[in-house]
């Protein structure tokens, strides 16, 4: 009990200014801000007095330009708005408690959208919007404009989160204000692994939720690994008959994946797959393959390298990486590359290639016999060779790649639109560098090195996913602009269906106003009292996130 009690001091030392004067034993640890947005807008001025809005008397007034992502968008956030309602409020019956004239009741939000709809979303893609309410230039009304259909989604968000529940008066009310906001960054992802534990698509749809919710626009679906290749491809079917942990249940059909991904496009989210190739570590006893391959090879005889005598200390039998010596090889990534471009739809893929380790090709004599036939003069050069036949392939197929850092590291000379995704240097003071290396050969770079969440600490201490700068590596302003953004990261060994949900939120929401906000938006107490009504609002729409701060509550 001691040591607890130590532990609970030394949190109530670190939040003591944002929750309370002193750190009894009574009450939340942290006290919730109420009605304040994550992420935090770019620019917020708060005006005197507020408004209140009873879901019966409002709606959604579009007087510009419409569309079937705008209005399922309204449907939406009406449902939502009434489902919060009555979860406050309803339940003490009656009406508004003031004397009409007392209260200004908001009958309408509207809504400008000023240009026509895109249909999908994409990198680069406009995010700005405005949002006032009961403010100059809209006094007694609120109105939401932005150019685009994905800042107009960004801002019903917001608005969603400025109503707050006031049980004095019997509804959800909101202070008077005025928001200016756009994204510092245009690629705000998480990474979700379904292949070390299947992820029912309704749980998905759960974690996309929460994207929304927290204005992340990149799905990164890392669909396939070592141990288990739930991706239904109908050009090679075997690939999920004999590589899925069961063919008929754990797997994603082509119409599971159109379902998510237009899940996802309402909600103004792209969908990026990764297929993680050629490998990782080296080979394995198992029959099927090895690394991140070996679930391929269960379904497509002949992709893996055969190791041989002297690969560590392995016997003949076991496999390896992908084979990169054979033809066969490059039509068989063509066509599951072209297959998944088109079912996926989006303008990037990830490749994967991580972790890379070379002794089953080394100890392969038709491998080592390609490598001296063709000048190749070592295993990394040889990787830069498979490499560059994918990225080949990917440059036919109209589509940019994505690759781990580690492709980069080996010296693949990438095309210039290859965004090069930075994950190792953990802990983050380790990323300087890889950063600094990437942006400095003119390529784009992703951050994730600080944002794994299976590398939380016990307890969940999220000060070092808040802590972390996308642009802090001593490089040039044009090398900084080279970093595009970043996700949070949730391998799959340790979470499933129970428990993948909390363990993504609130967490991946520090990565989100980090990536979303300006670099200085708050500071860490500030942020600790928004996170908590934060975690409370994703739990009250459905999406189980964890307590972020400590003790406390949730109405």
């Amino acid at each position: 009990m001691a040591g607890r009690v130590g532990v609970l001091d030394l949190v109530c030392l670190v939040l003591a200014a944002a929750t309370r004067s002193a750190c009894d034993d009574f009450g939340p640890l942290v006290t919730a801000t109420q009605g304040e947005a994550w992420p935090k807008p770019q620019l917020q001025v708060e005006h005197e007095g507020f408004v209140g809005v009873l879901p019966s008397k409002f709606s959604f007034n579009v007087t510009k330009r419409t569309c079937g992502i705008l209005q399922e968008a309204l449907g939406r956030y009406s449902e939502e708005m009434h489902s919060h309602w009555t979860s406050c409020c309803s339940a003490r019956g009656g009406d508004v408690s003031l004397e009409e004239g007392q209260l200004l009741l908001l009958s309408s939000l509207e809504v400008q959208l000023m240009s026509p709809c895109e249909e999908r979303p994409y990198l680069g893609m406009d995010e700005h919007y405005e949002l006032r309410i009961n403010s100059p230039g809209s006094e007694k009304a609120a109105l939401l404009t932005s150019q685009s259909i994905w800042g107009i989604l960004r801002g019903l968000e917001t608005f969603s989160q400025l109503l707050h529940a006031d049980r004095n008066l019997n509804l959800l009310r909101a202070n008077s204000t005025a928001i200016m906001d756009f994204p510092r960054f245009t690629h705000r992802g998480l990474l979700l692994d379904t292949s070390r534990h299947f992820l029912p698509t309704a749980t998905i749809r759960t974690v996309l939720d929460g994207m929304e919710m927290n204005k992340m626009n990149v799905f990164h679906w890392h669909i396939v690994d070592s141990q288990s290749f739930p991706y239904q491809s109908e050009a090679f079917p075997n690939l999920s008959k004999k590589g899925a942990y069961n063919s008929a249940k754990l797997v994603y059909s082509q119409q599971d994946v159109r379902n998510i991904t237009e899940y996802a496009r309402l909600r103004g989210i792209r969908v990026v797959p990764e297929f993680d190739t050629p490998v990782e570590g080296g080979c394995t006893t198992s029959t099927g393959g090895a690394g991140h391959a070996s679930s391929w090879g269960r379904g497509q005889p002949g992709l893996l390298t055969p190791c041989h005598l002297g690969a560590g200390d392995l016997p003949d039998g076991t496999y390896g990486p992908v084979n990169p010596v054979l033809e066969s090889t490059y039509s068989f990534m063509a066509a599951l590359l072209r297959e998944a471009a088109g079912v996926f739809g989006d303008r990037f893929l990830h490749l994967g290639g991580d972790e890379v380790t070379f002794e089953c090709w080394e100890s392969n004599p038709d491998v080592t016999d390609f490598m001296s036939e063709h000048g190749i003069g070592n295993s990394t050069q040889l990787e830069q060779y498979y490499m560059s036949r994918l990225l080949n392939i990917t440059s036919g197929l109209n589509v940019s790649a994505v690759v781990w850092q580690d492709v980069f590291d080996n010296g693949v000379s990438l095309p210039r639109d290859t965004i090069v995704h930075v994950w190792n240097g953990i802990p983050y003071e380790e990323l300087a560098q890889p950063a600094l290396q990437v942006t400095a050969a003119g390529h784009q770079a992703l951050l994730s090195s600080c944002w794994y969440l299976d590398s939380l600490e016990p307890g969940g201490s999220w000060s070092q996913f808040y802590d972390c700068e996308p642009t802090d590596f001593s490089g040039t302003e044009d090398q900084k602009a080279l970093v595009m953004g970043g996700e949070a990261c949730m391998w799959g060994e340790m979470v499933d269906e129970s428990n993948v949900v909390s363990r993504v939120w609130p967490y991946s929401s520090l990565a989100a106003e980090k990536l979303w906000s300006s670099a200085d938006a708050d500071t860490e107490d500030g942020a600790a009292r928004r996170l908590e009504e934060h975690y409370c609002r994703m739990k009250r729409r459905g999406v189980g996130a964890q307590p972020p701060n400590g003790p406390g509550y949730c109405l």
